[in-house]
């Protein structure tokens, strides 16, 4: 069975070096923060599935942390995009 998830954690790895190379290709900061959330979202599957492999708990704890990482980063992302942070100082300034 470990050989099995091994060989799906390395399948994942194969998929995410080939979607980061299109998406790298592109000039859009959408398409990098993309890149980003890709690899979040492989890293925690990769991690998974060598704790599940490799019957290491503490992997999961690195999965779980990367994920909300990743989720912080698209946060920021979205708030530095839209500009929300300038109409809440503005509001707040009563502008």
């Amino acid at each position: 069975m470990a050989s099995f998830l091994f060989a799906a954690a390395g399948f994942v790895l194969t998929t995410i070096a080939l979607g980061l190379l299109v998406i790298l290709r592109r000039r859009a900061e959408v398409d990098h923060m993309m890149a980003a959330q890709l690899l979040g979202t492989g890293g925690v599957a990769i991690l998974l599935l060598l704790a599940a492999a490799t019957e290491a708990p503490p992997i999961v704890d690195v999965a779980l942390l990367l994920a909300l990482f990743a989720a912080f980063a698209a946060v920021a992302f979205v708030r530095s995009a839209s500009g929300s942070e300038h109409e809440v100082q503005d509001t707040a300034s009563g502008r």
